[in-house]
């Protein structure tokens, strides 16, 4: 395991500064992005708009901006007066049976792209993890492994899985492969999760978790990778399966 350095955790990719696109655009974004993940947690308070825009390196307007636009998205609200502030709102958990209906928008080829990208970013995660992580990292990976172990309920298990694979690249020590691993989870995380639904799966699932978590502490990188990969390239493989399932059912 590594030396600790500046970077602080996954919240820390959340506030950190921005990349030169969009502004407001961006800052919704990686509010959005967090809150549905569960990083900013229901009923929350954020930062005065003042903090945001220091911490993101914009300016107050382009903050205010992103809030109207959050607020309109239903995934915070703002309360005036004393004690008031914005305060996360958590949207409701996807149905299975809404999650089946996005999972036949996509193609088996898409897909697999899909899971190729994933793999990639989660990949270099681990093994990154593998060399940098601290022993505090490696508390946080095993408490997040354990949280996904007690999930019963789907939802629960998705979010505690995404939980913890948001934890490996935070302890990859790098902001942006986190804020990667944030947006692919916010793109298809609950396609991929579809799996954690069968007890089997979810019995997997815990397993590879605490098999990374033993690689990042004995720094094998290279053990770690390919964990992290085996879970998408399976996941993907079981999604087409079930896909193709749905396309034959509507024939």
């Amino acid at each position: 395991m590594g030396t600790r350095r500046s970077y602080r955790g996954p919240r820390s990719a959340v506030f950190a500064p921005l990349e030169s696109l969009s502004r407001t655009e961006l800052v919704t974004h990686r509010l959005a992005d967090a809150i549905m993940l569960g990083l900013l947690t229901d009923a929350e308070q954020l930062p005065s708009e003042t903090d945001l825009a220091m911490n993101f390196g914009v300016s107050t307007v382009t903050v205010r901006e992103a809030l109207t636009a959050l607020r309109q998205r239903g995934l915070i609200e703002t309360r005036r007066g004393r004690g008031g502030g914005s305060f996360v709102r958590s949207p409701a958990d996807d149905t299975t049976a809404a999650l089946r209906e996005r999972l036949r928008e996509f193609s088996p080829g898409t897909l697999r792209d899909i899971g190729d990208h994933y793999a990639a970013i989660s990949g270099a995660a681990a093994e990154l993890a593998a060399e940098r992580a601290d022993s505090d990292d490696v508390q946080r990976l095993t408490a997040a492994a354990a949280t996904l172990a007690a999930a019963t309920m789907p939802g629960d298990r998705r979010r505690a899985d995404g939980h913890y694979w948001i934890e490996v690249a935070a302890a990859a020590q790098s902001a942006r492969l986190t804020r990667a691993e944030m947006e692919l989870q916010t793109e298809v995380g609950p396609l991929l999760w579809l799996v954690l639904e069968d007890d089997a799966d979810h019995v997997l699932a815990v397993a590879r978790c605490r098999a990374v978590t033993t690689a990042v502490r004995e720094g094998d990188g290279p053990h770690a990778r390919s964990v992290a990969e085996e879970r998408i390239h399976d996941a993907v493989s079981i999604l087409t399966e079930r896909h193709l399932e749905l396309v034959r059912s509507d024939s």
